[in-house]
C-alpha cells in the first residue's frame, strides 16, 4: 500500500509506504508505553505515602515514643532516689568527721545543696497512678537533675577540704598559688571542650599568664615527672607524700628534673602553650591517691 500526499508547499508529491506508515505506528506503541509506565508509578507514589502514614503505624510509633519516654522517666526516678541516699551518707559523713570542730560544721551547713524531692513531682509512692511524662516533662526532669548533682559535687568537694585541711595532711597540703595569676579560664568541672566542642571533666584550674611566667611549686616535694607528653605539653609533676601530687602542664620550659627535690614557691617551669592548648596559660592539679581534687578548695589556706 502507498500513500500520496500533495501539497500546495511541494516542489513535488511524497509517496509513503507501508514500511513508513509500519514504523509510524511503533513509535506511537512506543510512547505508549512508555507513558503508561509513567502514569502507573506517579500513581503508586501517594498510595506508598498513605502506607507509610497509616493510622495503625502512627499509632505504634507514639506508643514506642512514649515508652522509651516512661522507660527514661523510670531512670530518672531511680537516680533521684539515690541521690536522696547520698544524701543521707554525706550527712553522716559530716557527721562523724566534723565531730566537734565548728569550722567544718560552718562550711558544710553553709555549702549543703537543697533536697531532691521535689525533682519528679509528678511521680507518687505506692498505690498512686504515676502521669506519664511528656519530652518537656523529661528535659526539665534533667535539668534539675544535672543541677542537683553538680550541687553535691561542690558540696562534697567543700566537705573532703575540710576533713583534710583538719586531719595528719594537713602540713603536706599544697595551699600556695603556683603561679602571679587569677584563674580566669577553665575552672575545676564540667566544661564544654575547647577541642571537641562536647562536654567533658576538667581536672584542674586553668591560670592565663604570658609565656615565660614563673611557675612555683606549691608546696614541698619531689620531681617524679619532668618531661613532655602529648596532652599535658612539658609536664612536672611533684610527689608532696601520702598520696599528694600536684601537676603544672603546658610549660614552655622545664627548670627541674625527675629525683630533684623542690621546696614551696621554688620556680620549677616557665608558661607556655605546649600540648593540647589553645593559649599560653598553667593547668594545675591536686590528686590524692590518683583521685583530682578542687584546687580551688586549697589556694591560699593555711
Amino acid at each position: 500500500m502507498n500513500i500520496i500526499l500533495v501539497s500546495s508547499d511541494m516542489a513535488k508529491p511524497r509517496t509513503y509506504t507501508g514500511w513508513h506508515l509500519f514504523g509510524f505506528l511503533v513509535a506511537m506503541l512506543a510512547l505508549t508505553v512508555v507513558a503508561t509506565v509513567f502514569l502507573s508509578k506517579a500513581e503508586n507514589v501517594p498510595q506508598r505515602v498513605v502506607e507509610v502514614m497509616s493510622p495503625a503505624q502512627l499509632e505504634k510509633s507514639i506508643n514506642s515514643s512514649q515508652m522509651h519516654l516512661d522507660a527514661y522517666a523510670k531512670q530518672i526516678g531511680e537516680l533521684q532516689a539515690r541521690i536522696m541516699r547520698l544524701d543521707a551518707q554525706n550527712k553522716r559523713l559530716v557527721k562523724l568527721a566534723g565531730g566537734s570542730n565548728a569550722k567544718l560544721a560552718k562550711n558544710t551547713d553553709e555549702a549543703e545543696p537543697e533536697p531532691v524531692d521535689d525533682l519528679l513531682n509528678n511521680v507518687g509512692g505506692p498505690m498512686v497512678e504515676i502521669t506519664p511524662m511528656t519530652e518537656l516533662d523529661l528535659q526539665a526532669a534533667i535539668v534539675k537533675l544535672v543541677s542537683a548533682v553538680g550541687s553535691r559535687d561542690e558540696y562534697m568537694s567543700t566537705v573532703e577540704a575540710d576533713v583534710l585541711q583538719n586531719s595528719v595532711l594537713k602540713d603536706m597540703l599544697p595551699n600556695s598559688k603556683p603561679i602571679s595569676a587569677a584563674y580566669k579560664s577553665s575552672s575545676f568541672g564540667w566544661r564544654i571542650d575547647p577541642f571537641r566542642g562536647t562536654k567533658a571533666f576538667h581536672e584542674g584550674l586553668d591560670f592565663t599568664a604570658r609565656t615565660g611566667t614563673p611557675i612555683r611549686a606549691a608546696a614541698d616535694g619531689i620531681v617524679t615527672t619532668a618531661s613532655r607528653t602529648s596532652a599535658y605539653g612539658n609536664l612536672v609533676k611533684l610527689n608532696h607524700g601520702a598520696g599528694l601530687e600536684t601537676r603544672y602542664a603546658h610549660a614552655s620550659k622545664l627548670l627541674v628534673k625527675p629525683g630533684e627535690r623542690v621546696v614551696k614557691g621554688q620556680t620549677i617551669a616557665l608558661v607556655g602553650s605546649t600540648g593540647r592548648s589553645t593559649g599560653p596559660h598553667l593547668h594545675y592539679e591536686i590528686r590524692l591517691n590518683g583521685h583530682a581534687l578542687d584546687p580551688r578548695k586549697y589556694l591560699n589556706k593555711k
